[in-house]
């Protein structure tokens, strides 16, 4: 019976200590794996970004670049608070094997998750493209350089291949992916150049007996006399009188585009002597081409063109910019006077 007894009670201590040993077990796994998903969980939703004053930062990705080049630029832009937790879970995205050209905005207080899923998703956020007074489509193709991927060569190989010149561009702010290229880029153009030219518009221009082109041509000449919107309406206006009478339209500043040296302040008698289609003294009508990118504003001022008797205009000869029109010849040569004496006072020779 003794005996019994002992076996009986060794055999409960035996239990015990087999559960205790269960039970130890137990709470030591749950705490290894809740460890584990804890980590895995702070990996995941812990904000990884951290930017001086709060500011964002543009991470460009190339085309064509793989995951170490957008590891390299992202650990030289010094805003990961964890390069571990980073490739952490760029392993598990298998976002190494999904890298996506474009721009990437990095925000302060981004977490891990959020990063990874822009990234592999790529989720760009587009860039504001912006261009304005531009004088060739060469100088335009270097502005674009600037904000988009697509190099100026290419850009301008583009333009020549789909034979469109400066005014299919309309100057304005517009939103492109970083990464586009070249041939997106003219594409993108053709549309808004369609969407500006409205029927509105195209009926103006036709009222006008002009094309959207022939618009455009004589908006850059109005472009390029003044910088004071308020008056291109009625340097437009000049312009469109003489071509209705036939006469030479007589700018300066096509003058200025043929010679090719954009620093003349004062053109001569001598330089409306080169041989150039371009030379509107010599030659009747519009110039076979625009001699700058014209603005909206210059565009609309053709468009919305002053009805008057002006012939003729001239720069004020208190040099603000501004002009004086006329009506005669005898009147213009009064004002151009007044505004050549002005040029020698201040020694303006050229």
């Amino acid at each position: 019976m003794d005996r019994m007894r002992y076996t009986y009670n060794d055999h409960r201590k035996k239990n015990r200590k087999v559960r205790r040993t269960v039970f130890v077990s137990f709470f030591i796994l749950t705490a290894i794996v809740a460890a584990f998903f804890v980590n895995n969980y702070l990996y995941i939703t812990k904000p990884i970004i951290k930017t001086t004053d709060g500011c964002s930062v543009s991470l460009y990705i190339p085309t064509g670049s793989d995951y170490q080049y957008v590891k390299d630029e992202i650990y030289s832009l010094n805003v990961l608070t964890s390069q571990r937790a980073f490739e952490w879970l760029v392993k598990r995205s298998h976002y190494d094997e999904n890298v996506h050209p474009g721009r990437y905005v990095l925000t302060d207080g981004m977490t891990n998750q959020q990063l990874i899923n822009m990234l592999r998703m790529g989720y760009q956020t587009p860039v504001k493209v912006v261009f304005n007074n531009m004088r060739t489509v060469e100088q335009l193709a270097g502005r674009i350089e600037d904000q988009i991927e697509a190099d100026s060569l290419s850009i301008i190989n583009e333009i020549h291949e789909e034979n469109v010149d400066a005014t299919l561009f309309i100057p304005n702010t517009y939103e492109f992916y970083w990464n586009t290229g070249a041939d997106d880029f003219v594409d993108r153009m053709k549309a808004e150049y369609d969407i500006f030219w409205n029927e509105t518009r195209l009926q103006k221009a036709q009222d006008k007996n002009l094309t959207p082109r022939e618009v455009s041509i004589l908006a850059s000449i109005v472009d390029k006399e003044t910088t004071k919107t308020s008056e291109m309406p009625t340097i437009a206006g000049v312009y469109l009188n003489r071509l209705r009478k036939h006469w030479p339209l007589q700018a300066d500043p096509t003058l200025v585009y043929a010679l090719g040296d954009y620093n003349i302040r004062r053109v001569l008698d001598v330089h409306k002597n080169i041989d150039s289609p371009y030379n509107t003294y010599k030659y009747a009508g519009l110039p076979p081409g625009p001699i700058c990118i014209p603005s909206i504003a210059a565009i609309d001022a053709v468009l919305n063109a002053e009805k008057h008797n002006y012939f003729y205009f001239c720069a004020k000869d208190d040099l603000s910019g501004y002009h004086v029109f006329a009506k005669t010849i005898t009147e213009h040569n009064r004002n151009a006077d007044k505004y050549r004496k002005a040029l020698n006072k201040n020694k303006i020779y050229r």
